[in-house]
């Protein structure tokens, strides 16, 4: 083996050398197999080792169509943090789980790349993944190539746009549907056209007025003395290896926290009182009265109204999804509860996540103008990187919808595509049983823009839970859109479908469909929180009509 791979590398003397240093410890992909399955105790495939290769996760040594690795390498991978949670995870959820699927590689700043982290929203997929299966290479999981340029994509479950997005960077017509006005209008706002000098005057002018609007206010002046005095207690009580101290068992975070909480409220308190600050709201009828203190109220609908006011509809837009952020961030909780709301918190608190006591926030300049500044950056990024071609999200059932009717009356330039190719397939995430909420998620943007609710459309309604009655409708709810989508699609359509289908519900699905799941691949979802890093896959569905093989 070492001298068929020294004749084939054909390099100066010098490099020959170095590599004979590793002769004795280079393995052909066959021979990597055989060693990494004793290694491991488990059974190693070669496919396993290409994947590796593949993805770059060990280098390829040689050239001539001869592929050897480094011994050491593959020990690196196999100890380090990504290789033992691979083996660890198909362990626990099978060795059909597609590591490739994972895209582990890749950093949290390209999982969120220019507008995909406009504005947060659970339950939706990373842009690598559609990108996966769009465009158009091939490997030894995908075989082949399902969409191309000029294609249209439909995403029947769209929620915050992803596919939209990604349809267009990669040169396809696309096409959204949601029953929720809200995600309609972020997958629009993601995919829109912008005079930038125009957003740009409007965010400028909005942060000059609301920076007048609070200059001479109580709240300015007592948020500057709470922040001082929190600074003095904080630097007191909490040093530096306070963190290193609750992780090494020596300080009772509760215990500690708790009553160091309740040494610096009357401080809090003797502020609140000095500079005259209303902490609640005098009504609580809505999400808006509830979960806002007074002061951020006021200034919430003083920017609300300057939006009103601007002209151009494209901006109004923007402008609204950077006040929706804006305003999700400032509402009154704890740091640790900003993604799952408890009870309002009116005063200063111990926070578990920072290790201090913390505050609630008393307005919203800072979040308006961080949020002003990364949305201009993210739509000029994208804007860079657009294609050609067009996007829309409709709102309306997907159960029934009428897409070319619909198209039609918003987009005729999209209309006149679909007429002439129809739709070639879908790319989606449908909703999973009893998970997620999707209207509630957003209810201060509902509030505040007094959008038309329709939580009783959405399939898999958090409050129908997940037992059998609960999954029977999912189950129509879904085939259902399936059925009705059908009729848009070219005859050899391609359709994938990414669920966590733990009550194998989809041969079903598929079944109700008339069509059929000619495909699947598991994959391992990593980080979904913070709080939730266990074991959890997911499949996409590659579903095809029943015709396609008769």
């Amino acid at each position: 083996m070492c001298a068929s791979v020294l004749t084939s590398w054909n390099e100066s003397s010098t490099d020959l050398k170095i590599k004979k240093d590793y002769a004795s410890k280079l393995f052909s992909i066959k021979e990597a197999s055989e060693w990494a399955s004793k290694y491991l105790n488990k059974k190693v495939t070669t496919s396993n080792i290409s994947y590796l290769i593949q993805y770059g996760r060990i280098k390829k040594i040689g050239s001539n169509g001869d592929t050897f690795i480094v011994k050491e390498d593959l020990i690196k991978y196999y100890d380090s943090y990504l290789g033992k949670r691979e083996v660890e995870w198909k362990e626990q959820l099978g060795e059909d789980l597609n590591w490739a699927l994972s895209f582990d590689n890749l950093k949290e700043a390209d999982t969120t790349k220019h507008v995909h982290r406009l504005h947060p929203y659970k339950g939706k997929f990373i842009p690598q993944l559609v990108e996966y299966f769009l465009d158009g290479h091939t490997d030894k999981f995908k075989k082949e190539v399902y969409f191309k340029k000029g294609d249209v994509v439909l995403d029947p479950f769209c929620g915050s746009g992803t596919t939209l997005v990604q349809a267009n960077e990669l040169g396809m017509h696309a096409i959204g549907l949601d029953v929720s006005a809200f995600n309609a209008l972020i997958s629009n706002v993601k995919v829109g056209k912008y005079d930038f000098l125009d957003l740009d005057f409007e965010i400028k002018k909005i942060s000059k007025a609301l920076k007048q609007f609070i200059a001479d206010s109580n709240t300015i002046k007592f948020e500057t003395k709470l922040a001082q005095e929190l600074a003095k207690f904080n630097n007191k009580y909490f040093p530096p290896d306070y963190k290193y101290r609750v992780v090494l068992n020596e300080v009772n975070e509760d215990q500690y926290g708790g009553e160091k909480e309740k040494e610096f409220l009357p401080v809090f308190l003797n502020l609140v009182k000095e500079y005259n600050i209303q902490l609640k709201q005098n009504e609580c009828n809505s999400f808006l009265d509830k979960w806002y203190l007074q002061h951020i109220r006021t200034e919430i609908d003083f920017v609300c109204n300057l939006i009103k006011q601007i002209k151009n509809p494209s901006t109004k837009k923007v402008l609204s999804i950077i006040l929706s952020r804006t305003i999700r961030s400032c509402r009154a909780t704890t740091h640790a509860d900003l993604a799952t709301l408890k009870e309002p918190v009116t005063t200063t608190y111990y926070c578990s996540k920072h290790g201090k006591v913390c505050k609630p926030l008393f307005s919203i300049l800072s979040w308006w103008e961080r949020y002003s500044k990364d949305t201009l950056d993210r739509l000029c990024q994208f804007n860079n990187l657009r294609t050609d071609t067009y996007q829309i999200c409709l709102t309306g059932d997907s159960k029934e919808i009428d897409i070319f009717e619909e198209l039609e009356n918003k987009n005729q330039a999209l209309s006149g595509v679909v007429k002439n190719q129809k739709i070639k397939g879908i790319f989606s995430s449908p909703p999973y049983v009893g998970l997620i909420d999707y209207h509630d998620q957003h209810a201060y943007a509902y509030d505040l823009f007094g959008f038309e609710r329709h939580d009783e459309l959405e399939i898999g309604h958090l409050l129908k839970g997940q037992g059998k009655e609960a999954r029977n409708l999912y189950v129509e709810g879904i085939s259902e859109v399936l059925k009705n989508c059908k009729r848009f699609l070219a005859d050899d359509y391609d359709i994938f479908l990414v669920a966590n289908d733990k009550y194998n519900l989809y041969p079903t699905i598929a079944e109700k469909a008339d069509m059929q799941i000619v495909n699947q691949y598991k994959r391992p979802v990593l980080n979904r929180t913070e709080r939730d890093k266990g074991a959890y896959s997911e499949i996409i569905f590659h579903l095809k009509s029943r015709a396609h093989n008769d």
